[in-house]
């Protein structure tokens, strides 16, 4: 099938098991997760995982933290930053720690061990922000919360993960910047962040009203989106990062209303559902059943860990039990943050390619169980 006919079918089925999630009470995300398994080599086979999807589904999740950053209020982040911070450091501790002692009992090296319990700190906050925008609970405490601790796990995890790969790594990843470098580079990015929402994005925003009133604002609110996410990239941060950052920064214009509807409809049609369906397409079912108790037992331990020590640190910065359950389960998704860092360490060979499949699998299926989590513990807040 070529890539016309497969996005059509990625589009249809999404629509058509988005709406009957939403029909038995799941968020609308499930279906399309579920779209992804079902058309994929799992199941169907009728879709693969190309480069081309590929490609569409990281402009998808690219514009989809773009537009939280829109529909953020930059006033709850600062904040509730505090909360935020609390909530990723502990969030990161926890998995790494128990998911380390866990793989060791079961016998990994401690080297994978290490990488293991690195890959399952790792946040994906994109399938959240789904669930809190189908739910009107973004722009509030707890999806600020949310939001701000997810920027600082994903900068926290990179930093581990620079230092792991640096020192551990034999593969192509471990020739890496040195971290010094790193570092320095990604400090300056968030001092240049600063320039951008406070000066440049106002300015160019203006002035593309100025050219072509129509549609350049939207084109000047994509050109600052992809260019910061690409910035980040290239100095070894989430390009989901600078995406948030840009929608922060356009969000601080006059133009915020007008770009949101714009992109919302851009990313929605096409991107976003590619998005979702690519996660669901990463899982097999091949030779798993011999892995199904490490499986079981990942899985729990993914789901746990990232649970309760989310949950610990906004109780810990004084939020009460019902809004650190919210924080915490929002802060459970791995998506495509941990699938990023398993591939990593593959390649670095910090992760054995026995048990890659399982890690994947496990990483799916927090995927799937996280917006249930989530839209629980907003209706139990």
């Amino acid at each position: 099938m070529n890539f016309l006919g497969v996005l059509a079918l990625i589009l249809i089925s999404t629509l058509i098991l988005g709406h009957l999630s939403r029909q038995v009470g799941m968020p609308a995300v499930i279906g399309q997760l579920l779209a992804g398994i079902l058309l994929g080599p799992a199941v169907l086979n009728w879709i693969q995982p190309t480069h081309l999807v590929s490609e569409f589904s990281e402009i998808g999740v690219i514009l989809l933290m773009f537009i939280a950053g829109l529909e953020s209020d930059l006033g709850l982040l600062k904040k509730y930053f505090k909360p935020g911070l609390f909530v990723a450091v502990i969030g990161v501790i926890f998995p790494i720690a128990v998911i380390f002692f866990f793989s060791e009992s079961w016998g990994f090296s401690p080297t994978s061990s290490l990488f293991l319990g690195i890959t399952f700190a790792a946040t994906s906050v994109s399938i959240s922000v789904e669930v809190l925008k189908e739910l009107n609970a973004l722009d509030g405490k707890n999806g600020a919360t949310i939001l701000g601790a997810a920027v600082v796990d994903d900068i926290l995890t990179v930093l581990i993960l620079s230092v792991t790969v640096s020192l551990l790594g034999t593969g192509e990843k471990a020739n890496a910047a040195p971290l010094w470098l790193t570092l320095v580079e990604q400090v300056a990015y968030f001092g240049a962040i600063y320039i951008v929402v406070k000066w440049l994005a106002p300015y160019l925003m203006h002035l593309a009203q100025r050219l072509y009133p129509s549609i350049a604002v939207t084109i000047m609110s994509l050109l600052l989106c992809l260019g910061m996410a690409y910035v980040a990239d290239l100095i070894g941060l989430s390009a989901v990062i600078g995406a948030f950052f840009a929608g922060i920064a356009v969000s601080q214009t006059d133009y915020r209303k007008e770009v949101d509807q714009n992109v919302e409809a851009i990313g929605y049609a096409v991107f976003i559902p590619v998005f979702f369906v690519s996660i669901g397409l990463n899982m097999r079912f091949d030779g798993l059943w011999e892995d199904i108790l490490f499986i079981l037992i990942l899985t729990v331990l993914a789901l746990l860990t990232k649970w309760l020590g989310g949950g610990l640190g906004a109780r810990l910065a004084g939020d009460n039990l019902a809004d650190s359950n919210v924080i915490g389960a929002g802060m459970v998704s791995r998506g495509e943050m941990a699938l990023i860092v398993a591939q990593i360490g593959f390649d670095a060979h910090l992760l054995g390619s026995e048990y890659y499949s399982a890690v994947i699998v496990v990483i799916i299926l927090t995927t799937l169980i996280a917006p249930l989590m989530l839209k629980d513990a907003i209706r139990r807040a």
